[in-house]
């Protein structure tokens, strides 16, 4: 039995109608050559990812909540396990676009997760055109991070069709829930403890004062080298983003759409610099909003801010579940309409964030949110919905993660891996996630959206690529991008 951390169970209190807190990927995979079977079939993935769940020790784990909300719930094995609850089929009718499969992918994200399961759920999509087929996954947020989410993925994926031998594992065995007497005494203790706690919490955020101070204040607007205007290329960024229409209250339903682009094409545009292939992707996104705000013509004249989700986990920490992480806020030059000069304060923005995110201890957002009691943070989050507190003072207006993937062909079940896109969640005030994965030479870009706010969001993905191709025609010379002289 293990107890979730503040953090874990910030994403379990979260949830209302229309949040949810799970996020999940998605594999398309050749169907057409797979190892041992003709094709996939829901029979042999159940019992592929059955042979795989030693590896996987939360897909077999489900929540205890503490009576009354008075404490973080807690984990057991759960002494029920049904793999055939977790793991489902569906087919899409001729002809099986790429369209059709983001429609799914959105319907089945926007459905909650059972609690009184392990918190996980897997879907067999098949008929996709070109002999593909599907694997939608999504597990809930107070499980993993991005980084343990990695770890899932390395636990199901193979260097070989063949797959890999498995050590031999005891027989699993499910533990019975604690009594609700000994949950409300392990609660009364942790409440006594928290005073100590929150003095050493205090003391961290004393000493940071001046670090957050810097990382939402004036100091994220950059004068860029060798701009001979008299102002600043990326205007003050203060404690509240610009408003756009996504940055509004969000329903349950989703929208969700993906796209990739050549790796290799995104590194010339680097070749000869110190930019950063994360510094072109964030500029790609930054651009790609930019056109459908001015396309919707409710363009800002302030730059957006992004979250960029940045892993604390330590090296001894490598390998367990949970969240480990933190973020730091970036400004997006969407003010500007020259390519080259939003990759240019792009790179300028993200040297200053990294900077001003030095400054906060790495384990603050760990730290804060292990106070919540669950039945007050969920009031919490619902009472700021109702009074749209995060549009009345929001620091950013959408998350963008970029997560390095392999380089190598990689199989699921003995079928190889064509794309993976991963798939986040949103909170109100919230309605835009985007998140990039790198795999054998191509970056794979997932949107999600609420289908009220953005119901074209496949427009949206579609800027990405006339984004690279205006940065490419841009000829941007290494001078002109933080170059060595």
């Amino acid at each position: 039995m293990e107890q979730l951390s503040g953090l874990d169970g910030w994403f379990l209190a979260m949830e209302t109608s229309s949040v949810y807190g799970h996020v999940g990927s998605v594999s398309i995979i050749d169907a057409t050559v797979t190892q041992g079977v003709e094709s996939l079939t829901l029979e042999h993935l159940t019992r592929f990812i059955e042979s795989r769940l030693p590896l996987v020790p939360t897909f077999r784990r489900r929540l205890v909540t503490v009576p009354l909300g008075l404490d973080h719930p807690y984990w057991i094995d759960d002494p029920d396990f049904d793999i055939e609850f977790h793991i489902r089929e569906l087919a899409l009718p001729a002809p099986g676009s790429d369209r059709q499969l983001s429609e799914q992918v959105a319907r089945i994200h926007a459905r909650p997760l059972d609690r009184s399961r392990p918190l996980w759920e897997l879907y067999l999509i098949t008929g996709l055109h070109g002999g593909r087929a599907a694997i939608y996954n999504k597990i809930h947020h107070a499980a993993i991070d991005g980084v343990s989410g990695g770890d899932i993925l390395a636990a199901v994926l193979d260097v070989s069709p063949e797959g890999r031998p498995m050590p031999e594992f005891e027989a699993f065995k499910g533990e019975q829930p604690p009594a609700p007497t000994w949950l409300l005494g392990r609660s009364v203790l942790a409440l006594a403890r928290q005073p100590l706690q929150a003095v050493r919490v205090v003391t961290d955020l004393a000493r940071s004062i001046q670090g957050i101070a810097n990382a939402v204040g004036p100091s994220l607007a950059q004068r860029l080298p060798g701009n001979d205007t008299d102002g600043d290329v990326l205007p003050t960024v203060g404690l509240h983003a610009p408003g756009t229409p996504f940055n509004a209250p969000v329903s349950p339903h989703r929208k969700w759409a993906f796209t990739d682009l050549p790796l290799a094409k995104v590194k010339t545009l680097r070749a000869g610099t110190d930019l950063t292939v994360n510094d072109v992707v964030m500029t790609l996104c930054a651009g790609a909003l930019r056109r459908w705000l001015d396309l919707h013509q409710v363009l800002p004249a302030a730059p957006l801010v992004a979250a960029v989700p940045v892993s604390v986990r330590a090296t001894d920490q490598e390998g367990t579940l949970g969240n480990k992480v933190s973020m730091m806020l970036a400004p997006l030059p969407t003010n500007l309409s020259d390519p080259r000069e939003r990759l240019e304060a792009m790179h300028e923005a993200m040297r200053a964030a990294k900077e001003q995110y030095g400054a906060i201890p790495a384990s603050l957002l760990a730290d804060v949110t292990q106070f919540a009691m669950p039945v007050l943070a969920n009031q919490a989050w619902r009472l700021s919905a109702k009074l749209r507190l995060m549009e009345r003072v929001n620091p950013f207006n959408l998350f963008i993660s970029n997560v390095p993937g392999p380089n190598v062909p990689l199989y699921f079940a003995g079928a190889k891996l064509l794309a993976y896109y991963p798939v986040s969640a949103l909170v109100d005030g919230q309605g835009l996630n985007i998140t990039v994965m790198s795999y054998r030479g191509n970056l794979y870009f997932w949107l999600i959206a609420c289908r009220q706010l953005i119901p074209d969001l496949d427009v949206m993905a579609g800027f990405l690529h006339d984004e690279l191709e205006a940065l490419t025609s841009a000829m941007v010379t290494p001078t002109a991008l933080g170059a060595p002289a």
